[in-house]
Order: structure tokens, then C-alpha cells, then sequence
């Protein structure tokens, strides 16, 4: 081998060496152990705090959060005359849930470490203990995510849709890597929590030309569906457990429901049309399976498009960067 050809290898190994450090060094499990020790305790004391019915919404507050632009508090800004932001999209008002929670975390760390904890860190740990919360499911939450400063609704298309079907979704997810299996594992989220009749409507009284009630949907619950979501109103407000045998526990009853054609959105039900993702659902009745993928799907998901180091902020005020 010539010397220019060592040279190069040489740099190139330094090359990975540097970028598997950065990939490394991202997020840190107790990244406030030495600035802020009880930011975690502080947050998991807020949400053990909040009304039960609220952690669903701190799930998804996070989920909506990394989807969009990464993992970086950006929905938690508010529009401005000159732009509107994540949080008044069509995708995430008026579902989104869980700014009040967040208000209370943020003011009560100010308290005791100003200026030290992003939103972005706050809504992953918030979480995770809503998780513990509703179904004793704890995980390490590496940390040292910083804020954004950009939130834009038109990005939200990055989300995906209750209507889309099993190759939408894994198209989807795959654009923020992470697998079809994670995709199925995360979707067990909606286990707790609840959803508009806006989102699900169709499916009971407008399916498609043919029929205008899926018949995919379990026919017993589709007439319970239509006794909370009459067909003459169309009030926005309107909401359904997702999982109405234990909607405030993170169980395996999310899985459960879609085998027996109980699944809530079109999106929850195609999980059984694909042989693959069947399967997973299958796997995932136990609960201990399910668990075990579901604390390392959201550490995963939670890593999503960070920003760390100088990167971004630290947000004072959740609705508006500094």
C-alpha cells in the first residue's frame, strides 16, 4: 500500500472514530445528575401529580414533538401573526393534550435550576413517567436535548394519519428510522389515552363508495362507536377511549382489540392486514414482550433529529424562543 494510501486510511479511521464519539456522546443517561440533580424527580412528581386521564397526552405530546422536525420542544410554541405553528395544525388541535402539565414542570425546575433543563428533555422524562404511571413501565431517558427555535404547522405533515394503511405507516416511520416493528410497537401506545370522533368517523358512517360502515370493524363495536359518535352531530369535542376496557392503564388491551377487529383507527386495524406486522401484534399480547420493546422503541424514537451540544436552546418559555 502507498503512503497516500495509508494517509488516507489513517484519516478516515480518525474520521469514524470522531463521528461514532459525537453519535455516542449525543444524549446521556443522568445528563442532570451534576447541574440539575432533581429535574428527574421534579418532572415524575408533576406527572404523578396531574389528573390520571392526562398522561396519554404527555405520550403523545412527545411522540408529535420527534416526528416533527426531531426531538427538539417545537411543538410546545405558540403561533404569531406571521406564522402558525405545529400545535395549531390540523393534526395536532384540538387533540393535543398535556400544556399545562409541561407549564408546571418548567416552572417548578426554574425554581430550584434556572435556565438548565430544555422542553425537549422535559418532554421525553414526562413520557416516560406517564408510562410508568399508567402501566409500570420505566426505562433510562438519556438526555441533553436542546430546544428549537422553528415550529411550523405545514412540517406536521410529517405525522402520520389515522387513515393510513400498513404501507403508509411503515414508509413513515422508516423516514425517521425506525423499523416496522417499532412502528407496531409504539402503535401499542394507544392503549391509554382517547381520540376524537373526527378521527374515525368514516370508518362508521362514509367508508367508501361501496359501503359506508367498514367491515373490518367489529360490528358490535362499531354500534357502541355510533352511540358516542352519533351521525347528526358533528361536534368536535366528541371523544372515545381508544381502549375502553382499560383506557387509563398501558396495557396489552391495544393489541388485543385490533386481532379482534376492535382497532379504533384505519391505521390500527391494517396492522392485521400484513402477514409481518400481524405477527408482531400477536407476539405483543404478552406483556412482558411488549414491555421489553416498548422501553427501547421510545429511547429510540426519543433520539430522533436531536439537537445537542451548541445547537439549538434552552428554552425560558416554552411558547416562544429566547
Amino acid at each position: 500500500m502507498g503512503s497516500n494510501n495509508i494517509i488516507i486510511s489513517f484519516i478516515g479511521l480518525v474520521l469514524l472514530a470522531c463521528c461514532l464519539s459525537n453519535v455516542e456522546a449525543q444524549l446521556q443517561v443522568g445528563f442532570y445528575q451534576s447541574t440539575c440533580f432533581p429535574a428527574e424527580f421534579t418532572i415524575r412528581n408533576a406527572v404523578f401529580n396531574a389528573n390520571r386521564d392526562i398522561t396519554a397526552g404527555l405520550v403523545r405530546l412527545h411522540f408529535h414533538d420527534c416526528f416533527v422536525r426531531g426531538c427538539d420542544g417545537s411543538v410546545l410554541i405558540d403561533s404569531t401573526p406571521g406564522n402558525t405553528a405545529e400545535k395549531d395544525s390540523p393534526a395536532n388541535f384540538p387533540s393535543l393534550r398535556g400544556f399545562e402539565v409541561v407549564d408546571t414542570i418548567k416552572t417548578a425546575l426554574e425554581t430550584v435550576c434556572p435556565g438548565v433543563v430544555s422542553y425537549a428533555d422535559i418532554l421525553a422524562y414526562a413520557a416516560r413517567d406517564s408510562l410508568l404511571r399508567t402501566g409500570g413501565i420505566g426505562y433510562d431517558v438519556p438526555a441533553g436535548r436542546r430546544d428549537g427555535t422553528v415550529s411550523l404547522a405545514s412540517e406536521t405533515i410529517d405525522l402520520p394519519r389515522p387513515t393510513f394503511n400498513v404501507t403508509e405507516l411503515t414508509q413513515n416511520f422508516a423516514n425517521k428510522g425506525l423499523t416496522q416493528e417499532e412502528m407496531v410497537t409504539l402503535s401499542g401506545t394507544h392503549t391509554i389515552g382517547r381520540s376524537h370522533c373526527t378521527s374515525f368517523r368514516d370508518r362508521l358512517y362514509n367508508f367508501n363508495a361501496t359501503v359506508n360502515q367498514d367491515t373490518s370493524l367489529d360490528a358490535a363495536y362499531a354500534a357502541q362507536l355510533k352511540l358516542s359518535c352519533p351521525e347528526s352531530n358533528n361536534d368536535p369535542t366528541l371523544v372515545v377511549p381508544m381502549n375502553p376496557g382499560s383506557p387509563n392503564v398501558a396495557d396489552v388491551g391495544y393489541f388485543i382489540d385490533v386481532l379482534t377487529n376492535r382497532g379504533l383507527f384505519t391505521s390500527d386495524q391494517t396492522l392485521l392486514t400484513n402477514q409481518a406486522t400481524a405477527t408482531q401484534l400477536a407476539q405483543n399480547r404478552n406483556p412482558f414482550i411488549w414491555n421489553d420493546k416498548l422501553r427501547a422503541a421510545m429511547v429510540k424514537m426519543g433520539n430522533i433529529d436531536v439537537l445537542t451540544g451548541n445547537a439549538g436552546q434552552i428554552r425560558l418559555n416554552c411558547r416562544v424562543p429566547n
